[in-house]
């Protein structure tokens, strides 16, 4: 759908076209700055840098267990992208025809995404540095897991809601030959209560109504003369009453279908009616009623999935710069807009 396309192209846009790189640093952070200014500038499109700050004092650990958690951390980050995606999309799908209003609400921390990243600093507090490497990728992947359950549970449950209140809608407003009958008739147009009598809703097209007038009231015995009122039209059809007696009522419908006239299988019953348009009713104001906290929810959990996807892609550089020999009290980390820019990596 348009709307997921739009939310694909804004988040590919954030994780493709910001590149975040590590090299090695300097005593005087100014010459990595010229330095990699100089690199930069062989690149069309490759102009904007940002210092990207990464704690010096995580925790590095050995060898092996750096070896594995790069694996690790290429696995969550892919993860990671995905949980933001569908929030993302889906905060798209539940605002509807105000789905213009989606990028506004994309937000980290109350800045857009893309001043996120510019402006990223390591949070502290849920990431806090004095665990280990290894404890920081399991708080992160618990926190995507459970967004991600949280996510399914409540989608599934507004999904429901809003997949009942469309098929009722559907109803009220399709063709005649599926919608429902209860807004459009009225109890006086109906023989109610009767032992013997009924009265049957047909479906006629419009360019057969001269056959119908002429012809309903001989299809079958008992047909009550001058019974039959038009009740309701819509572009192709429009929908007639007849009165008949009971024991006449297939034979009746049998020969409607040889002429293409469709009897509708609706008797009336005022009970019916009030429950269908309560139930309506009912699930508008449930729809209603979920949709700003599921919509906060929404909100709040795309920053968090975002923050916790940039999290992981530091730890990432950083797991990966010391697997190069990087001295992480010298590493230098920097945040490049590649928008633009068409040379793939850097070599």
């Amino acid at each position: 759908t348009r709307t997921k396309d739009h939310v694909e192209q804004k988040i590919h846009y954030l994780m493709s076209e910001f590149w975040i790189i590590s090299l090695p640093g300097e005593r005087n952070p100014d010459d990595v700055f010229e330095r990699l200014n100089a690199a930069l500038s062989k690149y069309p499109g490759l102009s904007s840098q940002w210092k990207f700050s990464i704690p010096t004092d995580l925790k590095v650990g050995t060898l092996d267990v750096l070896v594995g958690l790069s694996d690790e951390l290429a696995k969550l980050d892919i993860y990671a992208e995905s949980i933001t995606k569908k929030v993302a999309q889906y905060m798209g799908d539940v605002l509807e025809e105000q789905r213009h209003k989606l990028e506004d609400n994309l937000t980290v921390n109350g800045l857009n995404p893309s001043t996120f990243l510019v402006k990223f600093q390591w949070d502290y507090a849920k990431y806090p540095v004095k665990q280990t490497l290894s404890s920081l990728y399991a708080i992160i992947s618990e926190q995507l897991s459970k967004i991600d359950a949280d996510l399914k549970v409540k989608s599934t449950a507004y999904n429901a809601v809003k997949g009942n209140l469309q098929n009722l809608e559907r109803k009220q407003t399709g063709s005649l030959l599926t919608r429902d009958l209860g807004d459009i008739v009225k109890s006086e147009q109906f023989v109610v209560g009767s032992e013997y009598l009924a009265t049957l809703v047909v479906v006629v097209p419009r360019s057969s109504y001269k056959e119908w007038q002429s012809n309903y009231a001989t299809l079958t015995d008992m047909v009550v003369p001058n019974s039959s009122e038009l009740l309701f039209e819509d572009q192709d059809n429009g929908l007639w009453t007849v009165t008949l007696f009971r024991k006449m009522i297939e034979d009746f419908k049998n020969r409607c279908r040889e002429r293409r006239f469709i009897v509708r299988d609706f008797e009336y019953d005022e009970k019916k009616i009030e429950e269908g348009k309560t139930e309506l009713s009912k699930l508008e104001s449930d729809k209603k009623r979920q949709f700003a906290p599921l919509f906060r929810w929404l909100k709040i959990n795309f920053g968090e999935a975002f923050s916790a996807m940039v999290h992981t892609k530091a730890l990432r550089v950083f797991v990966e710069s010391v697997l190069r020999k990087h001295s992480k009290d010298l590493m230098e980390i920097r945040l490049i807009d590649a928008c633009g820019c068409e040379c793939g990596p850097l070599a």
